[in-house]
């Protein structure tokens, strides 16, 4: 173990998670609006739009999230379409990691919508509220507090997906310790610290998800 070599690369390791971390808020921003409206959508079993939601919820989940990368960064950035001919890698990344989470963030929501009581939504109509109202006011926040564990695990997903990355040219995390490593034959040194800092940001994301659930569950 060259404890010297590990000292030297911490710096340039912690400089290149800013772009690990910026990848996962943005793909959580993007994912989560997208869960959102799918899932509400899935609930309501609104017609014709559904069983399209449901086939991209099985495909998202169901094939790995690196060729979904290269589908959209190698395939469609081969089709001659201008948005994706002059897409970047970390864009290619930020829509691979939405569109894959949105999927599993989705169900999540949808299980969580299930759980909450039908008798809810008949009291919101008994007293007059509007649909919209019923779901915004009594329905999701009963069902967001439910998913909140699932979806804290997803954004550590995030995390942890956003080192592909680095497949296609993106100086994250991965990418820096993967250079480190290359120039220097200290391998497992370079990966070892990369390790290590992606457990304490999964810690600090665990220890977020406790204080949002603690505060969520003052009123039961």
């Amino acid at each position: 173990m060259d404890f010297e070599f590990i000292v030297k690369i911490i710096p340039q390791l912690i400089a290149a998670t800013k772009h690990t971390i910026s990848l996962a808020i943005l793909s959580l921003v993007i994912s989560l609006t997208l869960a959102i409206i799918i899932s509400s959508i899935i609930y309501y079993n609104v017609k014709i739009i559904t069983p399209i939601l449901k086939v991209y919820v099985s495909f998202f989940r169901g094939t790995p999230a690196l060729c979904q990368l290269y589908l959209i960064y190698f395939g469609l950035g081969n089709m001659g379409i201008p948005f994706f001919a002059k897409m970047t890698g970390y864009t290619a990344v930020v829509i691979a990691l939405s569109l894959n989470m949105s999927a599993y963030m989705a169900e999540n929501l949808r299980g969580a919508l299930s759980s909450v009581e039908k008798g809810q939504s008949e009291a919101g109509i008994s007293i007059g509220m509007s649909s919209l109202q019923i779901f915004s006011l009594v329905v999701f926040p009963q069902a967001f507090r439910v998913a909140v564990p699932s979806l804290s695990n997803s954004f550590v997903d995030l995390v942890k997906g956003s080192s592909m990355a680095f497949t296609i040219g993106v100086a994250e995390l991965m990418a820096s310790a993967n250079m480190a490593g290359i120039a220097t034959y200290n391998f497992f040194e370079a990966f070892f610290v990369a390790a290590i800092i992606y457990w304490i940001i999964t810690i600090c994301i665990n220890f977020l998800q406790k204080m949002l659930e603690k505060r969520l569950n003052r009123a039961y």
